[in-house]
């Protein structure tokens, strides 16, 4: 794995790959280079004029590029749904899943069905989204599920299911944390149903570091703090690295054939930047119990249910 880069993703025709928040940032960064190694890229964006323009921004760089945008609102499980329904439609396999979009540290505020944002948009939307997408996922061979946390789990000692939605106490970035926490037990989880269900797909998380991605300054300007800004303005040009180093762990968990199930990449050094490596998440990222009651809400939330994983029934 040492200094692996994306010129060491291997040969991705015919696969059929989709990114969420593919207009922007690490996952505009992942789109890229997916295309540049023959990937059919499915970029996923709330807007399908900011998708259209990435796209565009891509087929500069890259001519033969095979790109489909698609419109998919991680904030609103009606578009969660719509977006499921038009895919599974559309195409006959999915090989990779990047569960990539998210929003950090904003203002207090509720998805379109009432979840705490931060909660509704980066776990529940995607929970949501991989469960919709499951059975071609299974039906096309050692597919993968990549979702991206970030180092912000470590900040929170575990889920705090007595207030999931922080309608008692919030915190803009305790809640973020708690978003980011549930992304790793969800992987883990998923992973371990996978296996027990005997299938060759796979699920890990993945993170950026410190990325200079714009959803710090987009935190900022949400929050209205002018010294959170200035700030950011100070010292993202300093201490983080670009987008694209940032996207090379979940480039990596997505491609690399030393990748394995259940583990977390992130960058070397420090944890902040470099080339990917395997990392350790938090214990409570490894809370085998946190994660099955997780999901268990989570299904009930969403009414996303994962049947194809269910234990099967025996007769008595």
């Amino acid at each position: 794995m040492a200094n692996w880069t994306a010129n060491d993703i291997p040969d991705q025709t015919g696969k059929v790959i989709v990114i969420t928040g593919a207009n922007s940032g690490l996952g505009y960064e992942t789109a890229l280079a997916l295309a540049r190694k023959n990937a059919h890229v499915v970029m996923t964006s709330r807007s399908i004029q900011k998708g259209e323009k990435a796209r565009a921004d891509i087929l500069k760089q890259v001519p033969n590029a095979t790109i489909d945008v698609m419109q998919l609102d991680l904030a609103n499980l009606a578009s969660v749904r719509e977006f499921a329904q038009a895919f599974n439609s559309r195409y006959d396999r999915l090989d990779q899943l990047y569960n990539n979009a998210g929003v950090m540290a904003v203002p207090q505020s509720q998805t379109a069905d009432g979840f705490e944002m931060q909660f509704g948009t980066n776990h529940l939307g995607h929970f949501a989204l991989t469960g919709l997408l499951l059975p071609k996922l299974l039906s096309t061979p050692n597919s993968r599920v990549v979702s991206v946390s970030s180092g912000a789990h470590r900040t929170v000692s575990g889920i705090n299911f007595d207030d999931l939605m922080s309608e008692k106490s919030y915190s803009r970035y305790v809640a973020y944390g708690q978003s980011k926490l549930a992304n790793i037990l969800f992987a883990n989880e998923l992973n371990r149903l996978l296996v027990a269900n005997g299938s060759s797909t796979r699920s890990m998380a993945a993170h950026p570091g410190l990325s200079n991605t714009n959803l710090q300054s987009n935190t900022a300007d949400a929050s209205g703090n002018v010294f959170e800004r200035a700030l950011y303005s100070v010292l993202m040009p300093v201490m983080s690295q670009s987008q694209a180093m940032g996207a090379l762990p979940q480039l990596y968990a997505g491609t690399s054939p030393q990748a394995e199930g259940g583990k977390y990449y992130g960058p070397s050094f420090m944890s902040m930047r470099g080339y990917p490596k395997e990392e350790k998440p938090t214990d409570a990222a490894l809370n085998e119990r946190d994660a099955a009651r997780l999901w268990a809400i989570s299904a009930d939330l969403t009414g996303v249910t994962y049947d194809e994983l269910q234990p099967a029934m025996v007769a008595v």
